[in-house]
């Protein structure tokens, strides 16, 4: 599958915001976008108007970016969404916000959601008991994930639970470090997720 291979930070800076692609790194001094925010390249510093086209198609970029989503997966998550009941671009991001990668990513035991991905695929975690692999399979509430028990001394896992004091976890999630599991508690709503996203340019774009 064609992922993106070169350095994440310029991804950031291409957005303008930071998309949280490298775990700890992008809350220190070391953060590329704190050292230069302007996007890569030779024109980066130049100011260029951006038209409503543009500007919406940058918006939809910074969100798949993101959630580390190829434009396909994030084309069929927007059908989806859209022939779900509620605001279209509410039901985008929940959908989103519901994969199992990005679930373990907001518990803690990933430093990114690109990490988590793997990790999932991996077959470290398990799901109300059983071994999962699939990183977009979408969580329910009472869902309980936990690491498995032979996987629980992997320094990442460790590491990113030491990280998740600092990020925090959502009110849609509750953790448990110390046994290494975590409960969906609730369905997520628009409100929980805090990251600067208008949603309403996404839908503009793909409605064309």
């Amino acid at each position: 599958m064609a992922r993106y291979t070169q350095a994440k930070c310029k991804l950031c800076r291409r957005e303008g915001t930071k998309l949280f692609l490298k775990g700890d790194r992008c809350y220190t001094d070391k953060c590329a976008y704190e050292k230069r925010p302007y996007p890569p390249g030779h024109s980066g510093r130049m100011r260029h108007k951006m038209s409503d086209y543009a500007i919406q198609l940058r918006e939809k970029q910074k969100v798949r970016r993101m959630y580390g989503i190829l434009e396909g997966q994030f084309r069929d998550y927007y059908h989806r969404a859209d022939g779900m009941k509620g605001v279209t671009g509410h039901n985008l991001l929940i959908l989103l916000e519901r994969r199992l990668d990005n679930v373990i990513f907001r518990l803690g035991y990933a430093n990114s959601r690109d990490q988590a991905r793997q990790l999932v695929r991996h077959g470290i975690f398990k799901m109300n008991g059983r071994r999962v692999n699939i990183p977009s399979m979408q969580v329910q509430p009472e869902d309980v994930i936990e690491v498995r028990e032979e996987a629980r001394k992997i320094p990442v896992i460790n590491e990113a639970q030491e990280v998740i004091a600092r990020r925090g976890c959502p009110e849609w999630l509750e953790s448990d470090g110390a046994n290494f599991k975590g409960t969906v508690k609730a369905m997520p709503s628009r409100d929980d997720i805090q990251f600067p996203i208008n949603e309403q340019l996404i839908v503009e774009l793909y409605s064309k």
